[in-house]
């Protein structure tokens, strides 16, 4: 109780005095450029994915923008060491997501590499998934893929650099006949998320959908 008073919560953009239980105060909410489109329907990261690999279904929670807010909250996340963010974030998903009776079998997150793991201390996505999963009781695995080169993060990757994903995820077991959404902070290219997503197809009769938190538009 001391430690709140002399330390109380704050919102990441206007230092405003918020609840534990917020990330920004309710001004700056309504600064955040949430998506509105539907998951089954036809829209702008479906579209790009299917530039890459087939794809079912996408949904973006959120427009990534130079100096936009949606910027500011996933590199709180990513690194700054404030892993509950994802928890928040899945809230605003879960308020905004509906698979209807069409729910994925398996939920997927992109995985670190074990030296990035070890260095960021979290993988930013697995709060994020585990509370999703909890959510709409859909089961997931950390374990599916793992990350065989260690990179410096996506951001500080010139585009060419971006582009140079062969070989750089492994499955780690065979699955066939799953329905599989692959989870992932931000689309920028998709080519991360097209490496992973032929896996799954290689790997049997299985079908991709795509969630992200944020698309660069």
């Amino acid at each position: 109780m001391i430690l709140d008073i002399l330390f109380p919560d704050r919102c990441i953009n206007c230092s405003r005095i918020i609840n534990a239980d917020q990330l920004v105060c309710n001004l700056c909410f309504k600064q955040i450029h949430f998506i509105h489109f539907d998951y089954f329907d036809e829209n702008s990261v479906k579209e790009k994915c299917r530039l890459l690999f087939p794809v079912e279904n996408s949904f973006a929670l959120m427009q990534f923008e130079e100096e936009d807010l949606s910027r500011k909250i996933i590199h709180e996340l990513k690194y700054k060491k404030r892993k509950k963010i994802g928890k928040i974030i899945a809230g605003w998903t879960a308020e905004r997501l509906d698979f209807k009776d069409q729910k994925p079998d398996l939920l997927v997150s992109v995985p670190l590499h074990p030296k990035k793991l070890k260095e960021r201390g979290y993988n930013q996505l697995h709060l994020f998934t585990e509370t999703l999963s909890e959510h709409y009781q859909i089961p997931f695995d950390h374990e599916l893929f793992k990350r065989n080169h260690y990179s410096k993060a996506q951001a500080l990757k010139d585009k060419k650099h971006r582009l140079k994903t062969e070989n750089t995820f492994s499955i780690t077991q065979n699955i066939s006949g799953k329905h599989i959404l692959l989870i992932d902070d931000v689309f920028t290219t998709g080519n991360t998320l097209a490496a992973i997503a032929w896996e799954i197809l290689k790997s049997g009769n299985n079908k991709v959908s795509i969630l992200v938190m944020a698309v660069d538009l």
